[in-house]
């Protein structure tokens, strides 16, 4: 999902609009993927080496011993140490390359994307946004009615955060309308609606509670270093 320099001016027209009147701040970003989940190629290959053999071995193995158990096994007992460190070996060999191959192939981004657990992507959009929230306070003087749309576009996900004060105020529904708005755009070829509905959201709480005659000359407005 990639947005174009037209959405970006969009959404940009979509803050500048919603913080008109009102003495609070609006945060969106708009981020690609969050992280390169490095650890998960590497989990996909540790389970397929762990759990393939056994799988494999487990309809294998009896057809094995009742050969090596039937009459004629104690003449040929001596061929059985060879078969058997010779069936290590090949086990070893098979972890080995199974963990090889799937952590190669889950290695390429869309399949990565597809195996990744969502409960993975949610830790590390929420952990992305509220770094992104500390960094627009370390941006803006003395705020604390700031509001921080995080949208992670290829994970599809969205995090609404809000200073303590306009929380107090607004409450949870109106952010969950915010990240709901954010979620159906996201379910279209354009997601820029949804958000440009998420901000004007955002912007009518403000305004409701925290209105300002010109929130242009407002000294909360956050300052580029």
């Amino acid at each position: 999902m990639r947005l174009t320099a037209e959405d970006h001016g969009k959404i940009t027209a979509a803050v500048a609009a919603a913080e008109t009147g009102t003495s609070g701040d609006i945060f969106c970003v708009l981020a690609g993927e969050v992280s390169s989940y490095r650890e998960v190629p590497i989990a996909w290959g540790a389970i397929a080496a762990l759990a393939i053999p056994p799988a494999v071995l487990a309809f294998t193995l009896r057809p094995l011993l009742e050969i090596a158990t039937g009459g004629w096994a104690a003449p040929g007992a001596g061929v059985l140490p060879r078969e058997l460190a010779a069936a290590v070996t090949a086990y070893a060999l098979a972890q080995v390359c199974l963990f090889g191959l799937v952590a190669l192939i889950t290695t390429q981004p869309p399949v990565r994307r597809l195996v990744t657990p969502r409960f993975l992507k949610r830790h590390r959009v929420r952990k992305a946004a509220f770094h992104h929230f500390a960094a627009a306070h370390s941006h803006a003087r003395d705020s604390d009615t700031g509001v921080l749309i995080f949208v992670a576009l290829v994970e599809r996900q969205v995090e609404v955060l809000a200073d303590a004060a306009i929380h107090a105020k607004v409450g949870d529904s109106v952010w969950r309308q915010v990240a709901a708005a954010v979620q159906e755009g996201m379910r279209q070829p354009d997601p820029t609606d949804g958000i440009e509905r998420a901000i004007a959201i955002c912007g009518g709480a403000l305004k409701t509670h925290f209105p300002s005659g010109d929130a242009r000359a407002d000294p909360h407005r956050p300052v580029d270093d």
